[in-house]
């Protein structure tokens, strides 16, 4: 088909999207011949994506740009079991409510990507037919393909079989359900891709093995690295906790700086990842050199943001982020805030305790570490001793801007006054 991109898989791949791929050759010969269609679980099991789920978000978009058809699933009635995979230990269950209420907000943040109106894309939640499955006739029809000494090599239920903690049953029965997923979609939606993330290699293959069995039909996976930042830390868990998609839980402003912030070594890659820039364009910003770097870091930023939150939201935080380094008050209202009572401040608050309560510090022990190692700056001066107590002489204008580091800004303001 013309509108079909020749070969969608060399394009993730030359991206970094691509670890593992089965029958690759046979994938890409189907998909510059008609459109495909593919699909992405995502478990409910909290209120918002976080930046890691960035990663097939933007696989799927990719596809759907060139003419594919996406399905994100969300996991309904998986999250009533959860997914083993990369866990040390069993997860919380949740109920019903609480996942359909996480399954709601999701489905907001995944329309900000893919175009999900029913038929150049779909939203499904598999609880439609996992929820009301006879277990019985269940294992009869579908658990006869499995066998347990097979199941076991997975990797995720070999990390679990050696530890204490062990594996559940019911945590068991994930690779059979997701299995059944993928057969299902492949019944009523003609879905012949899964694709996940490398931990999730070996439950797409029990998928692809099960579709073969029942159907006698052939059907692929794809999986994304799982991202390491080159500090070595798990894409989207920083310092101070985990950048959201849910803007009540990460603010634009917030989500603007963390890609401001990323490693200068991880720059070009998160551009590939995470913008639709083209590699000609990206390549315009390989370069190690400074002002190269700072230019790259902007984009990296501004595309990020303005696909998460739209164009306006990314101006205001591109502009707050420009307004706090020239140390000036335009748009003050982009960064995160918090408001204190005025009667605190006559008392006076230790500013340990007022790191803590801006979250720029998990506990008064590392805000105690961060001052005496010079981490931190009021109003642009920095502090020299753990036991300054944050009163109204600090207040400028009714506010505080307060630093931790070089690029981490939290502004404290007085309720009730002008900002």
């Amino acid at each position: 088909m013309d509108n079909l991109c020749n070969n969608i898989v060399d394009l993730l791949q030359k991206r970094g999207f691509v670890k593992q791929c089965s029958g690759k050759e046979e994938l890409v010969e189907c998909m510059t011949r008609e459109k495909v269609v593919y699909y992405v679980g995502f478990d409910p099991t909290a209120d918002s994506l976080h930046v890691g789920s960035l990663v097939p978000i933007m696989a799927m978009a990719h596809l759907q740009k060139a003419g594919h058809i996406p399905i994100c699933v969300v996991g309904g009635g998986t999250a009533m079991i959860g997914d083993p995979s990369g866990k040390t230990e069993m997860r919380k269950m949740m109920n019903s409510q609480d996942i359909a209420n996480n399954s709601l907000k999701i489905l907001s943040q995944l329309k900000k990507y893919l175009l999900l109106d029913g038929v150049n894309g779909i939203l499904i939640n598999n609880a439609d037919w996992l929820l009301n499955l006879n277990y019985i006739k269940f294992l009869r029809d579908i658990g006869k393909y499995f066998k347990v000494n097979e199941m076991i090599k997975a990797e995720a239920y070999k990390q679990r079989l050696d530890r204490q903690e062990g594996l559940s049953f019911i945590e068991f029965n994930y690779q059979v359900f997701q299995a059944y997923d993928f057969l299902v979609l492949s019944d009523r939606h003609n879905c012949i891709l899964q694709l996940g993330g490398d931990d999730q290699w070996g439950n797409i293959l029990a998928g692809i093995d099960l579709v073969r069995r029942v159907r006698n039909k052939k059907v692929y996976g794809l999986t994304f690295p799982l991202l390491i930042t080159a500090c070595g830390n798990k894409m989207g868990k920083t310092e101070s906790g985990t950048i959201w998609l849910d803007p009540v839980k990460t603010s634009p402003y917030e989500f603007y700086q963390h890609w401001i912030n990323a490693d200068d070594r991880d720059v070009a890659r998160f551009l590939n990842y995470f913008t639709f820039l083209s590699q000609e364009e990206i390549k315009k910003f390989e370069k190690p050199s400074l002002p190269e770097i700072r230019k790259a870091k902007e984009v990296l930023a501004f595309e990020a943001t303005k696909l998460a939150h739209g164009t306006e939201e990314a101006v205001k935080a591109q502009n707050a982020a420009k307004a706090v380094f020239a140390n000036t008050g335009d748009c003050a209202d982009s960064i995160p805030t918090t408001k204190i009572d005025p009667l605190r401040i006559l008392e006076g608050i230790s500013l340990v305790d007022l790191l803590c309560e801006t979250n720029l510090s998990k506990t008064k022990s590392e805000a105690r570490r961060l001052i005496e190692q010079g981490g931190i700056y009021l109003n642009g001066k920095k502090v020299d001793s753990v036991d300054i107590v944050v009163n109204k002489k600090f207040f400028e204008n009714s506010s505080i801007l307060i630093r931790r580091g070089k690029k981490q800004y939290h502004r404290v303001i007085l309720k009730g006054e002008t900002k």
